[in-house]
This record gives structure tokens, sequence and C-alpha cells, in this order.
């Protein structure tokens, strides 16, 4: 730790900080130049704590230990150079393949899975998504250091207690050393930061923790799901913020590898958050989580583990959908409101709380089905190994797939292909990573089989008994009570609309009214887009409408006179809905009974 606090204090004092630093860009958070150099300092230190551990006779020299400072060498290399001179995508993606192959040259790889190409595939896939996870993450003052340092303390914590290994300790702490002398330059609790990490820091940090998490998770000879969630857990954090801005970034059509607002942190903050506190916050979480992971080996128990899973899904389902519920253009008065909904969103804890009772009811009754009586002894382990990586699978699934996004009493034909596509998809992952990672003998395979369809049926008639109640209640209250509204504009101030009104008792809305012809015939937040703006009075005359609603105020003055025209003769109330930065809900709510 000292030797990376002086290195990156001489440095902070040297003709340095004006070559190698980060000048503030629309994309990137930082507002003031910071220089860029604490990767070195944190390499520095990494390196001689390693250099020490040697020289004291605590790890003997070996390829083992050396493939990860070599494998670290490349990546701290390329990271300096890309700061200096910004390298294209592949030349990166080519040096950190090469670093992937300098650690599995010393026989680094997945050695639960029992074929060596799937192994060393998986192994790659895990080494240079955790490198550019940490790359991704290093976002906001203090947030990727934080995070490294709690993986590199439960990392360091597993190899002397649960998992001894003198290697696998060694480089824990050696990293550990290097990020607490960074941290102080970083993570100032009144001020901004005085250096950032760099590309030469976020990815040689990214890979390390990678490469213990690789090796941890092939530490016992009875491989057991706690095992394998060992890394998983302790790493969640930052796969959780990748993941969720790889999926926004792809919707949205941007390049992954650019930079932007819409991480994890950066949505923290627009709840109401300040930085350092969200730094904090997910500090909490990464610790928990590791935590957690840790106790599931110590207590060595599968139905441990299962409740666990069950735990650790249900808060992070609820984390991932109060993270994208923020919207990016729109902010509201601070305080401990805007954050209440990552707490108290029962609806939703109650959903993911059904759903694993069904996907658990689905899988339980598909294995007494196909096995005889209650089966051997290792059939039922193969069983209560086999639930929590279904368990896993499918509520990643339903993340991604946007199940927990919907309002399900509006529910139509693309929600249930979402279900299917959801259920098929985590079944074949959860079966290929079990085949792999265990000896499947003696339970028939077409157990999955049978589970995808329960499973597929059970959750359908789940949500989609929600929508027959809605409409029931509907009926017998009559149809007519309901206020029916139509919105023009389908982009992102109307479908902010349409959460506000589904939270309205009496609102209905029926449809949008859009021109992007790549939104016809679709439907969004489960409504329908109706028609184009030019067919406002055929929609008019085909749907019952009580009011139309126009969020779209860029639209031309002539189409706008259109909309307004066709109202007027059918006889329906128009109102314009301006949904700007100060607009609070009961302005708008206020709008929408105007309208009536």
């Amino acid at each position: 730790m000292p030797v990376a606090a002086a290195t990156i204090w001489l440095l902070l004092h040297s003709r340095l900080t004006e070559r190698l630093a980060a000048t503030p860009r629309a994309d990137r958070w930082h507002a003031t130049t910071t220089p860029t150099f604490g990767g070195i300092g944190i390499f520095t230190g990494l390196v001689v704590a390693i250099g020490a551990a040697i020289a004291s006779g605590y790890v003997d020299p070996s390829w083992r230990l050396f493939a990860v400072v070599v494998g670290c060498a490349i990546l701290f290399g390329a990271g300096l150079i890309d700061d200096l001179f910004s390298l294209p995508p592949v030349a990166k993606i080519a040096l950190q393949l090469a670093a992937v192959g300098t650690v599995l040259s010393a026989g680094y790889t997945v050695r639960s899975i029992g074929n060596t190409v799937v192994a060393g595939v998986v192994a790659t896939v895990w080494l240079v998504g955790m490198t550019n996870a940490f790359n991704l993450l290093d976002n906001m003052d203090g947030l990727a250091g934080s995070l490294g340092a709690i993986a590199a303390g439960f990392f360091a914590f597993d190899a002397l207690t649960v998992h001894p290994s003198n290697i696998n300790l060694a480089i824990s702490l050696a990293l550990l050393a290097g990020i607490l002398g960074f941290l102080p330059f970083n993570l100032r609790w009144r001020r901004r930061a005085a250096v950032f990490m760099g590309d030469s820091g976020s990815q040689m940090l990214g890979f390390t923790l990678a490469t213990l998490g690789l090796v941890t998770s092939n530490k016992v000879a009875s491989t057991t799901v706690a095992t394998l969630l060992l890394p998983v857990l302790i790493l969640a954090v930052p796969i959780l913020d990748t993941t969720l801005v790889t999926v926004v970034r792809i919707l949205e059509r941007r390049p992954i590898s650019q930079g932007g607002r819409d991480h994890t942190s950066h949505r923290l903050v627009e709840r109401g958050l300040s930085e350092k506190r969200a730094v904090l916050l997910l500090g909490a979480i990464a610790a928990m989580l590791g935590g957690t992971s840790l106790a599931y080996n110590v207590a060595g128990n599968n139905r441990i583990t299962l409740v666990g899973v069950l735990i650790t899904f249900v808060l992070l389902v609820q984390f991932a959908t109060f993270l994208g519920d923020v919207k990016r253009d729109a902010t509201s008065p601070e305080g401990a409101d805007r954050v209440r909904p990552l707490v108290l969103n029962l609806a939703r804890l109650l959903e993911t709380l059904i759903d694993f009772v069904v996907v658990g009811a689905a899988f339980t009754v598909s294995y007494f089905m196909l096995v005889l009586g209650s089966g051997t002894t290792y059939q039922r382990h193969l069983f209560m190994v086999s639930l929590p990586a279904i368990l896993a699978a499918r509520f990643a699934a339903f993340l991604v797939f946007g199940i927990y996004r919907r309002v399900w009493r509006y529910a139509g034909s693309r929600d249930a292909v979402a279900i299917l596509l959801a259920v098929v998809i985590s079944e074949a992952v959860a079966f290929l990573f079990l085949v792999t990672s265990f000896e499947f003998v003696g339970l028939t395979k077409s157990i999955f089989v049978l589970n995808a369809i329960l499973c597929t049926v059970m959750v359908g008639a789940e949500r989609f008994g929600e929508r027959a109640l809605a409409h029931t209640l509907s009926s017998l209250r009559g149809r007519d009570t309901r206020h029916r509204t139509l919105i023009v504009g389908a982009g992102r101030e109307g479908r902010s609309l349409v959460r506000e009104l589904r939270e309205t008792p009496g609102e209905l809305v029926i449809g949008f009214v859009d021109d992007d012809p790549d939104l016809r015939r679709r439907r969004l937040l489960g409504v329908p887009v109706v028609g184009a703006t030019g067919d406002i009075a055929d929609v008019l005359a085909r749907f019952t409408t009580d009011a139309v609603l126009v969020t779209a105020l860029d639209l031309p003055h002539e189409t706008l006179d259109t909309i307004v025209a066709a109202c007027k003769q059918a006889g329906v109330p128009c109102q314009f809905v301006r949904r700007d930065l100060d607009v609070a809900r009961e302005t708008v709510l206020g709008a929408v009974a105007g309208s009536r």
C-alpha cells in the first residue's frame, strides 16, 4: 500500500499530470480535467507486494504465479497506451485475449467442466467479460476501486479459510494493497478525485479479480453450486452494471464501448443520492453479496444455498427493476421519496416470490413425474443442485426479457412470446451448465423438457390470470366507468404518461398515435400503436375515446392543428401535456382531469 500511494504522489508532482489526463466530455461524468495514472500506482503496488511474498518465502516462484503477473502487465500496458493514444476496440480485444492466453497456458480454466474446449471458451468469456466490466464500472470517483477492494478482500478471506491457497492469498492481498494505496487519491469525501485509475488500472483490476474467481470456483474436489456461485456473487455488482448498460445500449442502438451516463451509479444519483452515497450503497450491496457467497460455502448445505439464491435474486430483481425505471431525462425533488421504490415496491416483491414458488413447483413436479418414488440418493442430490441453477437462470432471463417491467393486466401476444423465450432460453442455459459441471447419471434429461413446458404454462397462467381478473372486475364495475384515453406520441414522454395513468384508478389508455413507421402495429408497455397522426380522424372513429392527450409537442404546427380539428369534430377533448423536468405528477394528472 505505501508503495502504490508513494508512486501516485510522486506522479502527481510530475509533468505527467499534463500528458496523461482525462478532459471533461458530454458522455463522461467528471467535470474537471483529472490525471489518469492511478493504474501505474496500483500495478506497482501489486508487483512489489508479490515480489515481497516471493522474497519472504511465503510463495514459491512458479509459472502459475508469474502468468497472472504477465497477464496483468499486458493489460496494464494496453490500458496505458489506450489512455495516451486511444486504442481501437479490435486492438484492445486482441491484447485482452493475449492476457487470457497467458493465464490459460498456466492451467487456469473451469475444471468443473469436463470438456476442455468448452471449459476454455467459458474461461475466456469470463476473463474478457470481467476485464471490460471493470473498465465500464470506472465511471465515478471511488466506485471501481471500492468494489475492487471489497472483492479482493473476499477472495483473500476465501483463500485463507474456506479454500486455502498461498498463491491466491498472495495475489489477492497484493491487489488489495495496490487499490488501498490508490483510493485515498480517488475517493475523497468532500473533494473531487485527484487522480483516476484509467484504463491501465481498470482493465488490470477486472482481469486479476476474474482470474481469482476462476481459481476459487475450482478449489474443491466435489463441486457444489455454492462453490460455483462464489465468484459470481462476489462480482455481482459489476456484472449487474455491465448487463444493464449492455442491454440499454443495444436497445438504443448505441455502441456498447461508447461512454455514457447510463450506469448503475448514475441512475442512483438521478434518484437523489449524492455521488459518494451512491458509491457507498453499491459497496454495501457488494459486501452483502460477497458475505452470503462465503456463508454458502461455509455451511455446505444445498438447502441453505437454495434459500440464499431465492433471497439474493429477489433483491437483485428489486434493484434491477428500480434502476430500469429511472428516466434519464427527468428529475424529481431530492430526498428519501425518490429512493422509496427501492425498498417499498411490495407488488414487485410479491410477484418475484410467487415466481419462485411457480418455478420451483414446475421443476419439482417434473422430477416426481419422471423419477420413481423420491429417487435414489444421488438423484435427490442432482435435484438439489439443479434447482438453484434453474432459479438463477430463470430470474436472469426474466430480467433480460423485461418480464418484471410489464403491467400484466394489459398483457398481449408479445408478452406470451417473451415468457416462452425466457423460459426456453433459461432452461437451455441451466441444462448446459449442469451437464457440463456435474456427472448427470441416473436422472433423465427429459426432466428439463417437461420442466420448460410446465413452467411456461404455469408462469403464463399466473401472469395472464391477472389480466383476466382485471377484466372481470372491470366488467362487474361497468366498462363505461373507465376514462378511455388516446395518447399522441409514443416516445419517452408518452410512455412515461402511460405508467402514471395506470396508477390512477378509472384510467385506461386505449392506444398510441405515432408517425414512426417502426412502431406500426407494435405494442409498447402493452398499449397498441393504433395509427399515425394523419389517421387521427379514422382512429377516433374506430375507438370509443374520452380524451386525447398530446405529448409530442415537437410535431409541425400543421399536424397539431389537424389533431385539434379532428378531436373537435369528433367531440373529444384534446389536451397538450407538457412533461418538462419541473412538471410534477399533480400537474400531469390535473391535465388529465381537465380534459374530461
